[in-house]
């Protein structure tokens, strides 16, 4: 599918008119990174909804037990940008196809979802799900669930694609930035691989090839 939207990051003045989105599409880094490009996007936080527990931590949602999923909520200007083409770049930000989490990050915390305030975003989502849905000839899995609390995460997961912190360790080197280890995850996760599998060349976030 071509995208009518340029993929660029934009951040919003001080219009004093904006509205959220919650949605949850595996990895809330990388969630964050790509809707952080987006026109008319002021800000993404990475954060958890859906779950039982108040204000979990990283660890206790990962670990299981509290139901929630690790999610993003999208700042949004719409004057520039509607609810609508926001959901149908989620959709083509993840394989909607997968039930049991997202790329090489499995479990219940890193389904794919969508959360709305009222009948009309629902309608908006559904649209948007069936639109999708179409486009692939297969049935989406992921649910449209009513407005939950957000969360959001500890600060040393916010912003994390682009932080030029190094850490003293991680499973993809020692001493890298939190940037670089954002992109080597983001590489050996296959998500971008998946999508493109799914979705094809022109699905909105892939990188250059």
């Amino acid at each position: 599918m071509k995208t009518a939207l340029t993929v660029v990051a934009l951040f919003m003045g001080n219009t004093g008119h904006a509205e959220t989105i919650t949605v949850a599409g595996g990895c809330f880094w990388c969630t964050e990174a790509d809707f952080e490009k987006v026109d008319g996007v002021s800000e993404a936080v990475s954060g958890f909804a859906g779950g039982r527990v108040k204000n979990p931590s990283y660890d206790q949602v990962v670990n299981g037990g509290t139901g929630h999923y690790e999610a993003v909520q999208v700042t949004y200007d719409p004057d520039v940008i509607d609810r609508r083409q926001l959901y149908d770049l989620f959709f083509r930000s993840v394989d909607p196809l997968d039930d049991g989490g997202q790329f090489c990050d499995r479990g219940d915390s890193y389904r794919t979802a969508i959360w709305v305030d009222d009948a009309e975003d629902r309608a908006t989502a559904e649209a948007a799900k069936a639109a999708a849905e179409a486009e692939l000839n297969q049935s989406i899995v992921t649910p449209i669930l009513d407005d939950a609390e957000f969360y959001p995460a500890e600060a040393y997961h916010q912003d994390y694609y682009k932080s030029q912190e190094r850490l003293p360790f991680s499973t993809v080197g020692i001493a890298v930035k939190k940037e670089t280890a954002y992109e080597r995850y983001r590489e050996r996760c296959g998500r971008d691989d998946r999508i493109r599998a799914i979705w094809g060349d022109d699905a909105p976030f892939l990188p250059a090839s």
